[in-house]
Formats: C-alpha cells, structure tokens, sequence
C-alpha cells in the first residue's frame, strides 16, 4: 500500500501550518537555486509530480508554460491546489507517482519536489519519467539528501546545554527503507547514495545537466530564525537531467 499521510487529518493541518505551505514557494530554503536550473517554460507542456498544493504548476503557468499536469496521491492536497487555482491550463490528478502511465514523449519538462523520496522503486519511475518526456525534455528534482536521510533520527546531535554540535551521518551505505519523525508523525522514507541517485538517472537514460545541495539565501539567514544552521548540512539534493 502506498503512503498517504497527508489525507491523516492531524498530519495534513500540521504540513498546512508550515511556511512554505502558506507562503508559498518564496518560504521555500531551496527554491532560489531550484528555480534557476527550471528550462524556459514557455509555450512547454509541464508534469509536476508530487504537486502537493500546486506551487510549481502555478509558477510554470506563470512562466507562460503550454499546459500544467500535476500529479499527487493525496485528495487533501488537490483540493487544496484546485481552490488556490483559477487556470483551465493547470489539471490536477489524483494518482500515486508510481503508477503514471502518459503517452511517450508528451511533455517537455517533468517537475518533482520532494517526493520521490518517498518512493521505494526510484528505478521504474524514472523509466517512466524518460518515455513521456520528448527528446531533450529536461527533468529536475529536489530531494532529501542523502546526508539527511541516512540516520532515521534526521536530527541534530545536541550538547549538555541542548546546543547544536554537529549532524551526525551513520549507515550512509546501507540504502532502504528509514522510519522518520517529521510532523510529529512516523513517516517512511527511503534512503539513496548520492550516487545511486544519480546513476538510476543515468540507467534511465538521462544525461545529468545540474546538481545542487541546497543552502538558505543570504536574506533568509538574516531573516528566517535557525535557517544560519542550514549552512552546516544540505537538507537538499537537487538534480536537472535531460532525456538522451
């Protein structure tokens, strides 16, 4: 069974809390380098999958995109992206990443934010992903990294005084299946290298164009509490690929 924490009532108003949930994608640490390794998206057909509230769909209409399919498994989520949306180019479908099935070579650019890590088969997605994007369609994602992922606890390691020392990474190697706490729920999370990251993109046929760690902006270190922390760790693995 796939998961689907955010239909959980108590799960979903604790992600609508989050500031990139109400903000949008401005309040997002990582998008000011996502944004800037998107292709020129006008007059583009664009799939977002994992569309979440429908952030990136908006934004591609926004770049003048030809038409917005975005993809996610949970109904609380759509229903969320349809209200904030007045567009009849976007389209929301409900259905899990894993199970897209478009015709071969429909779109131009596929768009994916944090979701893939979710996913335990990275392989056949991504085989997907290559057949309905045309001939030099672009794919970028973000994910986890790696780095963030290899210990369940996805946390800190704190002195006597509860101060921030380090992030402590174990198990980096042994790739699967994590049990994380996020959202003051268990979430099941899947745990790549940065290297099988990139190599099933490649194993699909994709020619890695750009990869980036995410790091907060210069303005949300000094305005954002707590974001300086993020210069220590990337929290982010961002990746543009291109279909061979």
């Amino acid at each position: 069974m796939k998961q689907n924490k955010y239909d959980e009532p108590e799960f979903f108003a604790n992600y609508s809390q989050m500031a990139r949930s109400q903000q949008g994608l401005e309040a997002a640490g990582e998008w000011h380098e996502l944004r800037t390794m998107l292709p020129d998206l006008k007059n583009k057909d664009v799939l977002d999958l994992g569309c979440g509230f429908g952030w990136h769909c908006r934004y591609a209409r926004q770049q003048q995109a030809k038409s917005v399919i975005g993809i996610d498994l949970s109904e609380n989520m759509l229903q969320r992206a349809v209200q904030m949306t007045d567009d009849p180019k976007i389209e929301y479908r409900l259905q899990a990443i894993e199970d897209i099935h478009f015709a071969p070579e429909q779109f131009d650019v596929v768009i994916s934010s944090l979701a893939l890590h979710y996913l335990q088969r990275l392989d056949e997605v991504y085989a997907k992903i290559n057949t309905c994007l045309k001939s030099g369609g672009t794919l970028v994602l973000s994910v986890e990294h790696p780095i963030f992922t290899a210990r369940a606890e996805q946390d800190w390691h704190y002195g006597a005084q509860g101060e921030i020392q380090h992030w402590p990474v174990d198990h980096y190697q042994q790739e699967g299946r994590r049990v994380a706490r996020f959202l003051d729920q268990d979430v099941v999370k899947y745990h790549r290298t940065v290297a099988t990251h990139l190599n099933e993109l490649i194993n699909a046929g994709f020619v890695i164009q750009q990869v980036a760690e995410s790091k907060p902006s210069s303005d949300m270190v000094e305005q954002v509490p707590g974001m300086r922390d993020e210069l220590r760790r990337p929290m982010f693995l961002m990746i543009a690929a291109s279909k061979v």
